[in-house]
């Protein structure tokens, strides 16, 4: 990823109205969404970390004249609960293991 941000929000409410506003946005095409807060996702992949990933270009005319509607962005939603998983270690314990598992 070129350019990736980190939102983190209180609830599960704060966290849904956060992606609720980002797909109702004009200027956002939502390219992905990667959501690791789902009942169905297996935490043993991650170290017990959870976010919802969403990968989206900004496109409206000053980013179309600029030529950067095509620069993908990843932003991050994550519960304050997850974000301590997120640490140096917990990082390394993520990337560890998504190399084992080869996603």
């Amino acid at each position: 990823d070129i350019s990736r941000n980190c939102m983190i929000l209180e609830t599960v409410d704060d966290l849904t109205t956060c992606l609720e506003t980002i797909l109702a946005d004009k200027n956002v095409k939502v390219e992905r969404i990667k959501n690791r807060m789902g009942m169905g996702y297996d935490t043993s992949e991650t170290g017990g970390y959870r976010d919802v990933c969403v990968n989206l270009r900004v496109v409206n005319k000053e980013s179309v004249g600029l030529g950067s509607d095509l620069h993908v962005c990843e932003v991050q939603l994550l519960l304050v609960q997850f974000a301590h998983l997120k640490s140096t270690k917990g990082h390394q314990r993520y990337v560890a293991s998504r190399n084992v598992s080869g996603n």
